[in-house]
């Protein structure tokens, strides 16, 4: 009799816990549901707007879909009118972005890389301050090194220039890259790059041939880092170049403030959706490999 009660009470309590369980699963389901719906909810607005007419704008919410696809406003957005003068346009400035974007990011990680190499593999006296001087880099504020760098552009003679804007984006983002790569070859054996010294490697060999090829899953990381601050950076662009020579979000927000007869939404949505295309695209294709990157020893140490 006993054991039928204790029996009984085990179902009910099992019974219980699924239920429970159950709950808690369509509850987090819910949640994460509406998370994602809060943040698609502006990119979708994007969409719809930039799709739309303005006169579907005036008469339409704020939700409703277009009439029909139109692409008049991407057209616009990426090429221009064709008016000349005061025509604002994404095209030049978005190949300026590319031309920028892709050389600093190779410069700063590949630096970052060899930096972190010799901090946990070719120690040397004093090679702590060093590191504690890098780190101190990742927490100095954008604004505090404006006017020195103005400065060292304007010496070297490349100010508002599309290498002036490597240089500095290269220089902020070597702390970063060295902070990834050294906790991350931390995880690395010492007793391996001391057997190939002994079999007589050198710094490059050892560098290029062992700890490289290794190297892919923080090297996404750095990659995606470095491609996303730099592409949606906006103070260097404004402060260092102008013009012709600009990154793509100054232009955009030349285009979005530019006063003209009528506030062309569909447009303004347009050049936004086209100037954050590239990031979404990095992180579809790579966002897997960033976390991948992150576990494998990117925050270790």
């Amino acid at each position: 009799m006993q054991d039928n009660i204790q029996s009984f009470s085990y179902k009910q309590l099992e019974q219980k816990s699924k239920y429970k369980n159950m709950f808690l699963r369509w509850f987090l389901y819910f949640v994460l549901i509406l998370f994602a719906a809060y943040f698609i909810f502006p990119l979708y607005v994007m969409v719809v707007t930039s799709l739309k007419t303005m006169e579907e704008i005036r008469q339409g919410t704020l939700l409703s879909w277009p009439g029909g696809l139109n692409f008049d406003s991407w057209a616009v957005a990426w090429g221009g009118r064709g008016y000349g003068a005061g025509d604002t346009f994404l095209k030049p400035y978005f190949w300026n972005s590319i031309k920028m974007v892709v050389p600093a990011v190779f410069f700063s990680t590949l630096i970052g890389a060899m930096t972190g190499y010799v901090l946990t593999k070719w120690r040397f006296k004093g090679d702590s301050w060093v590191l504690l001087f890098l780190f101190f880099g990742c927490f100095i504020p954008f604004q505090a090194i404006l006017l020195p760098m103005a400065r060292t552009l304007g010496t070297l003679g490349i100010s508002n220039s599309i290498v002036g804007l490597v240089l500095v984006h290269t220089v902020y983002g070597i702390p970063f890259t060295t902070l990834f790569f050294r906790n991350y070859y931390v995880s690395v054996p010492t007793e391996l790059v001391k057997a190939a010294r002994i079999d007589g490697a050198g710094f490059f060999k050892i560098f290029f041939k062992i700890l490289l090829p290794i190297s892919a899953p923080i090297i996404v990381v750095t990659v995606i880092w470095q491609f996303t601050q730099i592409w949606n950076d906006f103070l260097f662009g404004s402060t260092f170049s102008f013009g012709e020579a600009a990154p793509i979000q100054v232009a955009l927000n030349n285009m979005v403030l530019s006063s003209t007869s009528v506030k062309e939404y569909n447009v303004d949505m347009a050049s936004a959706i086209i100037a954050g295309v590239p990031t979404l695209i990095v992180y579809v294709l790579a966002g897997k490999y960033f976390i991948r990157g992150l576990t494998s020893g990117a925050v270790k140490g």
